[in-house]
């Protein structure tokens, strides 16, 4: 890695080293640059399209007390032209003085950038100069100008006044201004609310917007304020229903990696057995889900019945069917006894087995094949252009996965394949989540055969205040990212959380575009949304300007059985 990343750093010198303040290779896979704020699209633009990155975050910070500044960092993973094992971080960062907290935006060359920025503008304040879409992303409609909570001088009990404010919708419709937040029962494939908006040209889709964010929990802002290091696991692993151990262990990795901390190997290896089980029951929920959304209930109720007896087993290795309570800064809590790893195997044979039987009756039937095959396509270069990560990258024939771009845990001791397919429709994405549950079978079966034996924590002996660390997991869902600065006091002086599915919700226009309202529940289905149900959706006949608020029963029913919108 360091001749490698010798020549990058060389590289880069060469080509837009004018353009730069300064370099620091804080690791051995990390390099950061340092770059005025005018400069910010050039050098990025560079890093991403001339160096073959994608945008993995961008947090911002309130450093003022530190270096008397605000501070963005543009993270990126380097893929294209590195084996795998050996692909470099390349970080941008740029301070922005209080004074002037205004940036150039780098969205209008990578459109990977947009949310990232509208969220600091959000959060911090920090104005992206010229992007194309200054609407609020994260805060209420009701929140107060110029209130900026990750702010430090913002504490995370103050509770501001109401203000009254509609909501922005893109694109306008003239005379309607509806905003509905969704309220009653939670669906399964769902986490937060969520309110989409659909404009039609009769049946077909012209576009689509929605608003996010309803339930924003502040959790970075608790954690920093609140919350020792150690404290805030049990935090993370609440981000997401699903991949909660992801999240959990991607933040250990990001605090140890800021201490210095080696996990000793047998923890390595307990965390991959748990984020495998995370990633094999939520697969199988996923598939079950598709199922149901194409009105194949049968294929629903069996993939769940497989993925009862992976619940029984997560909860055999860990004593709680979600996982958690195990990770710890260091290691993780409970060990993994020999009997218990017996009962697992056997468990896992019967899964598999039961796994085939049905993802074979499935395919052999043209209930959900034909549903979802040349229906909500994503282009590469369009998958390419957001940075979108996990089976929606993969099934549009980006082959990203971070546990064989930067192995993590012990990925690098366990053989498994990564599954790619170039159609980029619906069904791309589901062959991907299905053929690659095969491989976890795999890693899980070989984890628990060929578990070290040794400590499962080591000992935090020295906390440092203000080193940096980048912790990062193949989620099911794709990428988790989180970037740490450690802060005084044993806490956390800036905690960035990143999940897959920030990333892969801005494709979701683009893959809608051109479809019917029928396709759209199957559609967005097949990126494993992370948001809550969404039980209302707003559609405008852009002709006749007609709106009219459709149930989640409704649409369901009009993806099994393709019905008239308007009927």
């Amino acid at each position: 890695m360091n001749n490698g990343m010798e020549r990058l750093e060389e590289k880069i010198r060469k080509e837009i080293g004018g353009l730069l303040l300064g370099v620091e290779k804080p690791y051995p896979d990390q390099l950061y640059l340092y770059v005025e704020r005018t400069k910010l699209p050039e050098v990025c633009s560079y890093v991403y399209y001339e160096l073959g990155g994608f945008l993995s975050t961008m947090a911002g910070s309130d450093e003022r007390s530190l270096h008397g500044a605000y501070r963005l960092y543009y993270v990126f993973s380097i893929e294209e032209g590195y084996e795998d094992g050996k692909k470099p971080w390349v970080v941008v960062v740029t301070n922005i003085p209080p004074h002037d907290t205004k940036f150039s935006s780098v969205t209008p060359k990578i459109p990977a950038a947009s949310w990232y920025e509208r969220e600091v503008r959000d959060l911090l304040g920090l104005v992206p100069e010229n992007h194309p879409d200054p609407r609020r992303l994260v805060l209420p409609d009701d929140w107060p100008e110029g209130v900026h909570p990750l702010r430090k001088e913002f504490t995370y009990t103050e509770r501001p006044p109401s203000v009254a404010r509609k909501c922005e919708f893109r694109p306008s419709v003239e005379g309607e201004g509806i905003m509905q937040v969704p309220i009653g029962p939670v669906h399964a494939v769902a986490d937060e609310p969520g309110q989409f908006r659909v404009f039609l040209d009769g049946e077909k889709v012209v576009d689509v917007d929605y608003r996010m964010f309803y339930v924003h929990r502040g959790i970075e802002k608790l954690a920093e304020s609140r919350l020792t290091y150690n404290q805030v696991p049990f935090i993370a692993e609440r981000i997401c229903g699903i991949c909660g151990y992801a999240h959990s262990c991607a933040y250990c990795q990001a605090v140890e990696q800021a201490l210095g901390i080696e996990v000793p190997e047998r923890a390595l290896y307990i965390r991959t057995l748990m984020l495998e089980v995370e990633r094999l029951h939520s697969h199988l929920l996923n598939l079950g889900l598709a199922c149901h959304l194409a009105g194949f209930d049968w294929g629903f109720m069996a993939f769940f019945k497989a993925r009862e007896k992976v619940m029984y087993m997560a909860e055999l290795l860990t004593g709680g069917r979600k996982t958690y309570g195990m990770n710890v800064v260091g290691g993780v809590r409970r060990d993994i006894t020999e009997d218990r790893a017996k009962k697992a195997l056997e468990i896992l044979k019967e899964v598999e087995k039961e796994y085939k039987a049905v993802l074979d009756a499935v395919l052999s039937t043209s209930t959900l094949v034909s549903r979802a095959k040349d229906v909500g396509v994503l282009p590469r270069d369009v998958a390419r252009k957001v940075s979108v990560v996990g089976p929606v990258a993969r099934g549009s024939s980006i082959k990203r996965d971070t546990r064989k771009d930067h192995p993590y845990a012990a990925y690098s001791e366990v053989d498994f394949k990564v599954p790619v397919h170039s159609e980029g429709d619906v069904l791309a994405r589901l062959s991907v989540r299905a053929e690659e549950t095969f491989e976890t079978i795999s890693i899980i079966r070989q984890v628990l055969e060929n578990m070290p034996g040794g400590p499962i924590q080591a000992e935090v002996k020295e906390y440092r205040p203000y080193a940096r660390g980048l912790g990062y997991v193949e989620a099911p869902r794709g990428e988790d990212v989180h970037f740490v600065i450690t802060g005084p006091h044993s806490k956390v002086y800036r905690w960035r959380v990143r999940a897959s599915t920030y990333n892969n919700w801005p494709a979701i226009p683009y893959m809608c575009r051109g479809y019917t309202l029928a396709d759209l529940p199957l559609i967005i289905g097949s990126i494993d949304p992370c948001y809550s149900c969404t039980e209302r959706v707003i559609v405008v006949d852009v002709k006749s300007g007609r709106t009219r608020v459709f149930p989640y029963e409704y649409l369901v029913s009009l993806s099994r059985k393709g019905g008239k919108p308007w009927a």
